[in-house]
């Protein structure tokens, strides 16, 4: 069977792009922002403490992706979707001294967070939504007694989702 080159390179071309990805996606090193399953986020006690995990984490295998600071927060984001940051302790006060948060993807950040608010109010817990933590970040919180410690978050895809400015540290 004969197969035209200008035919066969491309498609070539296409079956090592899909089996680098594969390969990528099976070393838990996804290049593309797809699928976004939302994260996890634990917070380190300081700078120096953040640095530290984020160090420690890599030894294990888990490595930082990127870093997306906002002026409230450090953000070291590694390649599982785990996100290790530093909170402004303001920040930590206004989400109920909570130190863990279970982010979720919504188109409606705002609205997934009411919604979510009042799903748990009528199961009986508390149940506040905090919008303006991060200004320049479109991120939603709830704030409720169903867990210990954690809070929920909602934001946009990560496509999606405004750049944070340059850090100057």
């Amino acid at each position: 069977m004969f197969v035209p080159l200008w035919l066969g390179v491309p498609a070539l071309v296409i079956a090592l792009l899909v089996i680098t990805w594969l390969t990528l996606i099976l070393a838990g090193r996804n290049p593309l922002p797809f699928p976004d399953v939302g994260s996890r986020i634990y917070s380190a006690t300081s700078p120096v403490a953040k640095a530290a995990i984020v160090e420690l984490l890599a030894q294990h295998g888990v490595r930082e992706r990127f870093q997306a600071n906002s002026s409230n927060v450090l953000r070291s984001i590694m390649w599982d979707g785990t996100i290790i940051n530093y909170p402004d302790p303001a920040v930590v006060r206004r989400l109920g001294s909570a130190t863990a948060s279970i982010g979720l993807v919504a188109d409606d950040p705002a609205a997934a967070a009411h919604a979510a608010a009042a799903f748990l109010t009528t199961r009986g817990f508390s149940a506040e939504v905090v919008l303006d933590v991060e200004p320049e970040i479109p991120i939603a919180f709830v704030v409720s007694n169903v867990f210990a410690g954690t809070v929920l978050n909602f934001r946009k895809h990560m496509t999606r989702m405004p750049r944070p400015p340059k850090s100057t540290a």
